[in-house]
């Protein structure tokens, strides 16, 4: 490859690119209309490095690499869907295509997790009200999504179906343009958690780098004292930019409003905005279904590979290496405590 196209492809917003020097415009029909308002369009600009009249050679540029270094990944291709890992990845190619590979390599090695992924599998954790998304963003325009592992009972079923909801929540979630420039805040309620219930989310946090979204902050209330020990354990497998987006608060709900104003949490937080409601979110998922039903209930292509190699993306680990890793987690937690 020359070093006219490297540059192209590692920086796709260089000035100084002239019109003579753009790769052509798409062969296919884009089919992408932007929904993002005007201020959504700037701050993508300023965050993400997202120009609007570049958008969708930056896809296109995506879309041949994907043809061209990974043929036999069976993925969609169309412009929207593309455009969540190049936000996702502020529009750096290489690390948009890494986390393309991540995303299906995550499915296809965790079937257990994304077989049948469909809402009306999923009824018992969504009537549980394990999770939800409260109805109002917080004033950078994130939506919040609750978490409350006190409400999963492990004998009525493993953790991974909580996990399924969780990812499906997301999917959903992520189909919003506004969420993909703005990003989501994860609010969870540690309220009674026992130490073998917190372990089981391990490997959760092991496949983590495998969806296009933007965690902006997770904030824990209620935690227990052991949780900053288990917090100290499963950090050095974080991102930094993750960890550092952890708060911890305890029972301390003002510290909470701080980043989080009483206007958008229900009262069981402090907050103004009513009785806590899952059944709402739930709805919203429940009408999805034959979205779902489409993208994670049909055949796996036999020959989903990557240049003919089975698909376990970089930074990804096997189910047996986690089960070990866990083992461990679980070992020094038991010592320490």
């Amino acid at each position: 490859m020359s070093e006219e196209s490297d540059s192209l492809r590692t920086s796709p917003s260089v000035a100084s690119l002239s019109e003579n020097e753009l790769p052509p415009p798409p062969s296919e029909p884009p089919g992408y209309v932007c929904s993002l308002t005007e201020d959504l369009v700037t701050k993508a600009r300023e965050e993400l490095q997202e120009k609007p009249e570049w958008r969708l050679r930056d896809v296109q540029a995506l879309r041949d690499m994907v043809r061209k270094e990974y043929p036999y990944l069976s993925t969609s291709l169309d412009d929207a869907f593309l455009l969540r890992f190049l936000r996702a990845r502020k529009f750096d190619y290489d690390r948009a295509l890494q986390l393309l590979v991540n995303y299906h390599g995550c499915r296809r090695s965790w079937p257990e997790v994304f077989s049948n992924l469909r809402p009306s599998a999923l009824k018992d954790v969504l009537n549980s009200g394990f999770l939800t998304v409260l109805p109002h963003t917080d004033p950078r325009g994130c939506h919040v999504l609750c978490i409350r592992p006190d409400r999963w009972i492990p004998s009525n079923y493993p953790i991974t179906e909580n996990i399924r909801a969780v990812y499906l929540t997301l999917e959903k979630l992520i189909q919003s343009e506004e969420t993909q420039v703005n990003g989501i805040v994860i609010l969870a309620d540690y309220k009674g958690v026992s130490l073998s219930k917190a372990s089981h989310f391990g490997p959760f946090i092991a496949k983590k780098d495998g969806f296009p979204i933007r965690i902006k902050a997770v904030h824990v209330v209620n935690e227990p004292r052991i949780f900053k020990g288990i917090f100290a354990i499963i950090k050095p497998f974080l991102k930094e930019k993750i960890a550092n987006r952890f708060f911890l608060h305890g029972s301390n709900l003002n510290s909470l409003h701080t980043n989080l104003p009483r206007n958008i949490l229900p009262k069981e937080y402090g907050g103004t905005a009513g009785e806590l409601d899952t059944a709402s979110w739930n709805a919203v998922l429940l009408a999805s279904e034959e979205d779902f039903v489409k993208e994670f209930c049909q055949p796996m292509p036999a020959c989903d590979s990557l240049l003919g190699q089975p698909l376990l993306p970089e930074g990804l680990i096997s189910d047996a290496q986690c089960d070990d890793s866990m083992r461990a987690v679980k070992s020094q937690l038991y010592s320490c405590y």
